[in-house]
C-alpha cells in the first residue's frame, strides 16, 4: 500500500528528531561516496531485489530531487505563497530511464546541485526561511520545513545505499 503525502512526510520528518538539517545535507555528499567508492559499475547498476531500486537509481533520484528543491526554494524565496507541483518518484525513474543512468555522473550531478543550494541557503536572511509554497499535496510548506524534508529524504537514501552497498560488498566474499 503506497503511503498518503500526510504518512511520506511524517515518515521522513521522523528521521530527522533532534538533528540539524544543513549539517546533515552538508555531509550527504561525502556519506554517499564513502559508500559508492569501492563498488564495481556493475555493482551500482544491480538492484538488490525485484521491485527495488538499486544505487544507481538513488543515486539518479537523489540529482533530480536535487534540481527540484532548488528550484522550489528559489521559486518560494522569489514569490512567497507560490504554488509548488509534486511529482511521482517512480513515473520519473521509468520515464528518465534511470536504471541506465551513469551512477558516477548522477553522483556528480547531486553533488554540484548540492552545493549549489547549500550556497544559495547560507545567503538567504533569516526572515525569508518563513516564505512558504503552497504544496499540491502537502500544503503550506516554508523554507525551514522544506530543508528539514530534504535533510529527511537524504537520511532514508543514505540508509538505503549504505544497506545495499554492505550486502552487495557481503555477496561478493561468499
Amino acid at each position: 500500500m503506497q503511503e498518503t503525502p500526510e504518512q511520506y512526510k511524517q515518515r521522513i520528518l521522523g528521521y530527522m528528531e533532534g538533528k540539524k538539517p544543513l549539517a546533515i545535507q552538508k555531509e550527504t555528499a561525502k556519506k554517499l561516496q564513502r559508500f559508492i567508492k569501492p563498488l564495481s559499475r556493475k555493482q551500482l547498476m544491480t538492484r538488490p531485489a525485484p521491485g527495488k531500486w538499486s544505487i544507481a537509481e538513488i543515486l539518479a533520484h537523489l540529482a533530480d530531487t536535487e534540481l527540484v528543491a532548488g528550484w522550489r526554494m528559489r521559486l518560494i524565496l522569489g514569490s512567497n505563497g507560490a504554488p509548488v507541483h509534486a511529482f511521482d518518484q517512480d513515473v520519473w525513474a521509468e520515464k528518465f530511464n534511470y536504471a541506465r543512468h551513469d551512477p558516477k555522473a548522477s553522483f556528480e550531478t547531486f553533488r554540484l546541485l548540492r552545493q549549489n543550494n547549500l550556497d544559495l541557503l547560507s545567503s538567504v536572511p533569516k526572515n525569508l526561511w518563513e516564505n512558504y509554497g503552497m504544496h499540491q499535496e502537502r500544503g503550506k510548506e516554508t523554507i525551514a520545513q522544506i530543508v528539514r524534508m530534504f535533510a529527511g529524504h537524504d537520511l532514508n537514501h543514505l540508509g538505503q545505499v549504505e544497506k545495499i552497498a554492505k550486502e552487495t560488498r557481503k555477496g561478493n566474499r561468499r
